[in-house]
């Protein structure tokens, strides 16, 4: 199976492609940058072909600047049958002054599929080792009831939409 990597960063520096009207990073372009670690580490700890099915609790903390570096970590956190639930953090450094900052936080889920039907596919059991890992565990497990009773909130706003 695969090497069952469960932390992946990535960095680089914001550039002028990357910002809004307003000068700074745009959510949409953080938001790329997440789900593109995430699917990295995702993979890296599956060994298959995965996809984004949600993102929770993302939190836009500072803004990213251009020139800025910018560090985008992503940790396993949690697994499901075939589900992997990351946290990412987006941190962003001033070159010049050498001071790091939050930007952004949020987990996001990812399962895993076997590619020739698409379907689910069971991923490689993790446990919390430490307090530290049982913090996030439990926090991705609130963050997934609470994606259960948005989802049960849009089913009943839009029955048509009802799972069967």
């Amino acid at each position: 199976m695969s090497g069952q990597q469960r932390e992946i960063t990535f960095r680089f520096l914001a550039q002028p492609t990357d910002v809004n009207f307003g000068g700074k990073v745009h959510g949409g372009m953080v938001m790329k940058w997440i789900d593109q670690v995430g699917y990295a580490c995702a993979v890296a700890w599956s060994g298959t072909y995965c996809v984004t099915v949600a993102v929770g609790g993302i939190q836009f903390v500072q803004p990213i600047l251009i020139g800025d570096l910018v560090t985008v970590r992503c940790q396993l956190i949690r697994t499901g049958h075939s589900s992997m639930h990351f946290a990412v953090d987006v941190l962003a450094r001033d070159l010049k002054s050498q001071q790091e900052r939050l930007a952004t936080s949020c987990v996001i889920v990812f399962v895993a599929l076997d590619t020739p039907d698409g379907r689910p596919t069971p991923v490689p059991a993790w446990q919390p080792q430490s307090d530290a890992d049982r913090r996030m565990a439990e926090y991705a497990d609130r963050l997934s009831e609470l994606s259960k009773a948005m989802e049960q909130q849009v089913v009943e706003r839009h029955p048509e939409l009802g799972r069967g």
